[in-house]
């Protein structure tokens, strides 16, 4: 499957201009809010007609804007999951999803229901109302009745935005099987790195109504400056590994990254499943000794690989941690009390608690 966009819209003050292909898995659209993700997702949808542009699926042309070609929303054939469930209040849960099939014709239904309740684990919920669901149970809910449409394309529009820590953590591992366990691809809205650096295989990075940076998720997270600089709190870098094995004693799991293991907290995934572990920069220490003595689980060796620009005193250096980079920010007074340079070997300490799976 490949969607390609290429459009210019402005809404009042507001102009908008995006060029980008998407080939299947889960693409990311992301941004500070204001950036222009949700109106492309609408124009994708056919729900706003482009100005200018092109969008089109696997050759076949959605928006033209030189053609005057312009497909409605109800023949695209796509899926939407809003940032609200928005399910029929006065319908159980079985029958929202039911109402999702009505939109598939006959002999182009590919989702099975079973399969798709099984998927989300909805079963315990079919005869519910929506009034008696949780925030993450609804948007289980709501993806349920988006899948059983067969769509060819899945948007998602912040779908966790509304929900707290907690329904975040409850309904992330669902739409992670949905990417692994279905062939349906998704474009998903979002401004959290951590969702991002989640579930995304392909990032397009937005601001300003602009196309900033595309790119790998793993590429686009690790990147020491750039579109991601801005959010400092956030900004850290994505590693690949593998689950190597598990301590259930302590509900640890350890991955395997390239040349070393990180002890990752609870239960991350079966041994053998490939992860992606997100390191936040503001949650690495550096030491040019190793230390000893120390609670955090999770010490690498490496070499300074690049000290960046100081900004408000803060400084974010790069490690090479046997292949992998790790990003650390730190005040530039530690930078210049550690002597830190371009391939001094160094230590960098990780607290087990802050890596994010």
């Amino acid at each position: 499957m490949t969607l390609s966009v290429d459009i210019r819209h402005r809404l009042g003050a507001f102009s908008l201009e995006a060029t980008f292909t998407s080939e299947g898995g889960v693409t990311a659209l992301f941004g500070r809010s204001g950036s222009g993700k949700t109106s492309i997702i609408r124009i994708i949808a056919g729900l706003i007609r482009p100005d200018h542009g092109r969008v089109s699926l696997d050759g076949t042309v959605l928006a033209d804007s030189d053609s005057g070609v312009f497909v409605p929303r109800h023949r695209r054939r796509f899926g939407y999951v809003f940032q609200e469930a928005r399910l029929f209040p006065h319908l159980s849960v079985r029958q929202n999803l039911n109402y999702g099939r009505w939109f598939a014709p006959a002999g182009e239904r590919s989702e099975s229901f079973d399969g798709v309740v099984d998927l989300l684990g909805i079963a315990a919920l079919l005869d519910r109302r929506p009034a008696k669901l949780s925030g993450g149970e609804k948007q289980r809910v709501a993806i349920g009745r988006a899948l059983l449409s067969s769509p060819r394309l899945l948007l998602m529009d912040e779908p966790l935005a509304a929900l707290d820590e907690a329904r975040k953590a409850e309904i992330l591992p669902y739409i992670e099987r949905l990417r692994d366990e279905t062939r349906i691809p998704v474009i998903y809205v979002s401004h959290s790195i951590a969702e991002v650096a989640r579930l995304a295989n392909r990032v397009v990075v937005m601001r300003d109504g602009k196309v900033e940076t595309i790119g790998a998720a793993v590429d686009i997270f690790s990147q020491l400056s750039g579109p991601l600089a801005a959010d400092r709190r956030e900004a850290g870098v994505l590693l690949e590994g593998r689950v190597e094995s598990m301590d259930d004693r302590h509900r640890l799991t350890v991955v395997a990254v390239k040349t070393a293991r990180l002890f990752v907290p609870g239960q991350v995934a079966a041994v053998g499943r490939p992860v992606r572990v997100h390191i936040p920069a503001r949650d690495v220490m550096l030491a040019t000794a190793r230390p000893e003595g120390l609670s955090a689980l999770n010490i690498l060796d490496g070499e300074v690989r690049d000290i960046g620009a100081a900004v408000d005193g803060a400084v974010e250096v790069k490690v090479d941690c046997g292949g992998d980079i790790v990003t650390a920010r730190i005040t530039q007074f530690s930078v210049e009390r550690l002597g830190l340079r371009v391939g001094l070997p160094i230590h960098a300490i990780i607290k087990t608690v802050a890596l994010e799976q």
